[in-house]
């Protein structure tokens, strides 16, 4: 009788390597920094009419995307916590009021502002985590802090009429993530129900603008009629691409990716709508870069030895 030979192993088949996101992370970044040229062809638009409607037509876009997500068991969940559902009415007001300052910003000539805004922002999340959340900052997180706290206090000498405009943008936008990390609610569906709870003033605003002797931006032109509507997806559209992208990649690396959005508008400011750079806001502009440098510095230094360590 003849014995068998022995199966050769069956082959495995090759993993497919997971997907990156690089390309998502760059993509939300690109279109955050190239709004200021979609808020040109929207300037006829009063900015506080513009966010009533950017969130009006951004709740069904949100929903839309929900659904073809599957993401519906979230949304409910978040709805029937009340801890939970506090958390993004705070988020709500917060975004709304980063939105309306941002907009206003840019419609007003005020890029450079909106720019450092959002410069400010990391170094901000830092100093919040420290003040609220109990992290505590290397030696070279707290050299950048105060870097940045320099170029404040030079914008604060000699352009300080803008400078609300960036630490509004960088306070409500560090508290928002601060207040929205509380709660377990992704960034789609949380963003859903923040549309949702600014739905009712929002309508108000449109209604308060249809009622007002120059009557509502919409409806009266086709061209901006569809623009203004286009406002959902470019809201709701890079959010998406930034939640994937912040799943699929390391927090720290998304952190240096996120100075992309700030820079482009940068260079918006100086080459498109053409703003003087005065010595004293340059100046400020190259403190916050080296802070930045600093700052993106120290965490590849930690994600290294972390890595070696492990």
């Amino acid at each position: 009788m003849r014995t068998p030979e022995p199966s050769a192993p069956v082959a495995s088949a090759p993993t497919a390597p997971a997907p990156s996101g690089l390309l998502p992370a760059i993509g939300a970044y690109v279109i955050w920094g190239f709004l200021p040229l979609y808020l040109l062809l929207v300037q006829s638009v009063p900015p506080f009419e513009f966010v009533g409607w950017r969130i009006i037509w951004t709740l069904p876009l949100c929903l839309a995307i929900v659904a073809f997500r599957r993401q519906f068991g979230e949304l409910l969940t978040a709805l029937k916590s009340p801890r939970a559902m506090m958390a993004l009415g705070l988020s709500a007001v917060l975004i709304g009021i980063n939105w309306f300052v941002y907009i206003w910003a840019i419609m007003a000539g005020e890029v450079y502002a909106a720019s450092i805004g959002y410069y400010l922002n990391p170094l901000i999340n830092v100093l919040l985590g420290t003040m609220f959340l109990g992290e505590r900052l290397s030696r070279w997180q707290w050299l950048a802090a105060s870097i940045a706290l320099v170029a404040v206090v030079l914008l604060a000498a000699g352009a300080l009429t803008s400078l609300w405009i960036s630490l509004t943008l960088g306070f409500s936008f560090g508290l928002y993530g601060l207040v929205r990390k509380q709660v377990s609610v992704g960034s789609l569906p949380g963003l859903t129900i923040e549309s949702a709870i600014l739905l009712l003033p929002a309508c108000g605003i449109a209604a308060w603008y249809a009622m007002s002797p120059a009557g509502s931006s919409f409806g009266q032109d086709w061209q901006l009629s569809g623009l203004i509507v286009f406002s959902g997806v470019v809201t709701a559209v890079p959010l998406l691409l930034f939640a994937i992208a912040a799943r699929r990649m390391d927090y720290s690396t998304l952190g240096f990716i996120q100075y992309l959005a700030p820079t482009i508008v940068f260079f918006l400011g100086l080459f498109v709508f053409e703003q003087p750079l005065s010595p004293v806001k340059l100046f400020s502009f190259v403190l916050i870069w080296v802070a930045v440098a600093i700052f993106v510095a120290d965490l590849w230094a930690r994600k290294r030895a972390a890595r070696v360590a492990g």
